[in-house]
Formats: C-alpha cells, sequence, structure tokens
C-alpha cells in the first residue's frame, strides 16, 4: 500500500499539529476502529479536520480486523477481496474531501483591490491551500486504483449491501461521474489566477 510521498511534506505535518489521544482511550488496533473514529461536524474547524485526517491516515496504515468485524456482511473469501478494495478507496475518498474542506479554509477566491495591505499574508494562505489540495489530487490516484479494483470482472455480481454507498462511489468513479482530479483542477486554476493578482499588486498604495 502506499505511504505519503515527499512531495507532500504537509499531510506528514499534522501528525505533530495534533494532541495526543487521552491515556485512558480504548485500544485501537484495526482499521474499521480507526474508520469509525472519523467524524463530520457541523462546523467543522480546521483542527477538526486534521484531527479527522489523522484517523483516517491510521486506518490506511492498519490491518483489517477479522471478517467477522468487517462493516459489511463477508460469507466468502471473493467477498472480502471486494470489501477491502471497498473500504481502501473510500477512505482515499474521506481524505479527499477533509483535504478539500482543509484547503478552503485558506483558499481565497478574490484578490480585492483592498487587500493590498496583506498581500503576503494572502500569499501565504494560498500555499497552504495549494499544498492542501495537491495533497488531494496525489490521494485521488489511490482512490481510482482502487475503485478499479473493487470493480473488477470477479466481483461482477457480488454487492455488498451494507456498504452500499461505497458501491455507489466505485460505480460514479468508473464512469467519470464522480472525477475529483477534475474538480481539483479547477480549484488549483483558479488559486493560480487569484495568485498572480496577489502579486501584481503594490502594497504600498493603500
Amino acid at each position: 500500500m502506499k505511504t505519503l510521498s515527499p512531495a507532500v511534506p504537509f499531510a506528514g505535518a499534522i501528525i505533530f499539529l495534533l494532541l495526543s489521544p487521552p491515556l485512558d482511550a480504548y485500544y485501537v488496533q484495526y482499521k474499521e476502529q480507526y474508520y469509525r473514529l472519523y467524524h463530520l461536524h457541523y462546523i467543522q474547524y480546521p483542527d477538526d479536520t486534521m484531527e479527522n485526517i489523522y484517523w483516517l491516515e491510521q486506518a490506511l496504515k492498519a490491518d483489517f480486523a477479522n471478517p467477522l468485524y468487517a462493516l459489511a456482511l463477508i460469507e466468502n473469501e471473493t467477498q472480502w477481496e471486494k470489501y477491502r478494495s471497498l473500504f481502501t478507496m473510500h477512505v482515499y475518498l474521506k481524505l479527499i474531501e477533509q483535504y478539500l474542506y482543509l484547503g478552503n479554509k485558506w483558499n481565497k477566491r478574490n484578490a480585492y483591490f483592498y487587500n493590498a495591505p496583506w498581500k503576503e499574508q494572502n500569499l501565504e494562505s494560498l500555499e497552504t491551500a495549494e499544498t492542501c489540495f495537491r495533497t488531494a489530487l496525489y490521494y485521488w490516484n489511490d482512490a481510482a486504483e482502487w475503485a478499479a479494483k473493487s470493480r473488477d470482472r470477479r466481483f461482477r455480481y457480488i454487492n455488498l449491501q451494507r456498504v452500499q454507498f461505497w458501491e455507489d462511489e466505485a460505480l460514479r468513479i468508473e464512469t467519470g461521474d464522480l472525477d475529483y482530479q477534475a474538480i481539483i483542477n479547477r480549484e488549483l486554476t483558479l488559486l493560480q489566477q487569484v495568485r498572480e493578482r496577489f502579486q501584481a499588486m503594490d502594497e504600498t498604495t493603500y
């Protein structure tokens, strides 16, 4: 399984921004347990997003629990193989979503003339947003790869109903209905346009 590329150091640095889990926390060992610690917040602050990224990263590194404790009903080895592919794909998709949330906290949609005095701060913010978006793009390749594995001909007549949403995600990736690469590339193009407008500003004018 792939690990973070050196090209995306921001992701690895996240661990250092998180508080250590409490000593009395229950023992977490398997992918499914880490995945259950991931959750959405009504208002998602950057710390909430980074916490989710941490749990999802740990889920990728951990071993699967016994099929008895899977998040879907597993009755044979073929179902088990498909389940593992779907689970991994889904975790990568959740990581993409979290990095997009995080990037949008720092992204700037416009470069208004009255922002000129804070030109450098805005450029730094855009740099952080770009790192988040490029990390999400890096994960998209993994998500698409695992989606393709889950759609292998061997699994054609296997449907894991308890994780139907994952099945739908894999199908949407296959048909192109879900394409984070296109979404992220649009964000990066817009970000570069805003960056160029900030770079052209004279911050001493206002």
